[in-house]
């Protein structure tokens, strides 16, 4: 393999790597989103 070809392989791994990372890292946030959903605070009274 030429230094050309390894190099052109080398990046398109590096970015199929670094989307699929960002992939995974969304689906971990959408899944702690279900798990832990926002509740505002029922409690606090206006400052004034």
């Amino acid at each position: 393999m030429d230094t050309w070809t390894f190099g052109w392989t080398l990046a398109l791994i590096g970015m199929a790597g670094t989307m699929l990372v960002l992939w995974c890292l969304s689906l971990l946030i959408l899944l702690l989103k279900k798990l832990f959903p926002y509740q505002p605070e029922e409690s606090a009274s206006p400052k004034g």
